[in-house]
């Protein structure tokens, strides 16, 4: 995933959240890590809850200042539990990590998490674009640090598989072979006589619709017009 979304650590007070977040990073594919002012750290109990992410907490940067830690991003978030009275922008975390995903094409982007008790100050928030709150139960809305990290990390990380182009090969066909499959198809089930013309604009929409979920890719149109075209040649004999 890209390097250019930094997770962002405010005053956090226990060292073990730290290495927990590091591990959610990285089981996110996120490797950019700032703290600010962290309480213990480096910590012994910090490398042990990141378990493998060990390599995420040895890149980590360490700044004094949200300022610094924020420094050339385009696009910094904050993450509150609160319900703020100033007149915030207020995400959810997959709204959110779409927003990130797209600023973080052209400059950095931060998302801010507070210390475990308070959160992030106001002075703190006025720095940020807009506010991510993630949605849990009124009976009990309190996350971990950790847990936190982890859900903004994995919306970061469907927004980023979203966005990708399929893999080398498996482009999706063109609207052109589609339209070219479709008008084949329109013959082959002609000349077959499966289709009454009556219902035929019917069950144009329902195969085009068909093949809207499977998503062919030109191979795959490439061997459907085979078929297609050995289906012709059979009828051809057939009439002979």
């Amino acid at each position: 995933m890209t390097t250019a979304i930094r997770i962002v650590l405010v005053d956090t007070s226990h060292p073990g959240n730290i290495g927990a977040s590091a591990r959610a990073m990285k089981n996110m594919g996120m490797s950019s890590l700032v703290l600010v002012r962290p309480q213990s750290y480096p910590d012994a109990e910090a490398t042990a809850r990141a378990s493998a992410a060990a390599d995420v907490l040895a890149t980590a940067r360490i700044e004094q200042t949200i300022d610094a830690a924020i420094a050339g991003c385009g696009l910094v978030l904050g993450t509150s539990a609160r319900r703020r009275s100033a007149n915030w922008r207020v995400l959810d975390a997959r709204a959110a990590a779409a927003e990130m995903l797209a600023a973080s094409r052209s400059r950095p982007v931060a998302v801010l998490f507070g210390g475990e008790r308070n959160g992030l100050a106001n002075d703190e928030l006025a720095r940020c674009h807009a506010l991510i709150q993630i949605p849990a139960s009124p009976d009990y809305e309190s996350l971990n640090l950790a847990q936190a990290v982890q859900i903004v990390c994995y919306e970061l990380m469907m927004a980023v598989r979203s966005a990708e182009p399929a893999e080398s090969g498996s482009q999706a066909a063109g609207v052109e072979a589609m339209a070219a499959l479709y008008r084949h198809l329109d013959s082959v089930l002609a000349m077959a006589g499966f289709v009454h013309p009556g219902d035929a604009a019917q069950l144009r929409l329902r195969l085009e619709r068909l093949f809207a979920r499977a998503v062919p890719d030109d191979k795959e149109v490439r061997i459907l017009r085979g078929l297609l075209s050995a289906i012709e040649r059979c009828g051809q004999r057939q009439k002979e």
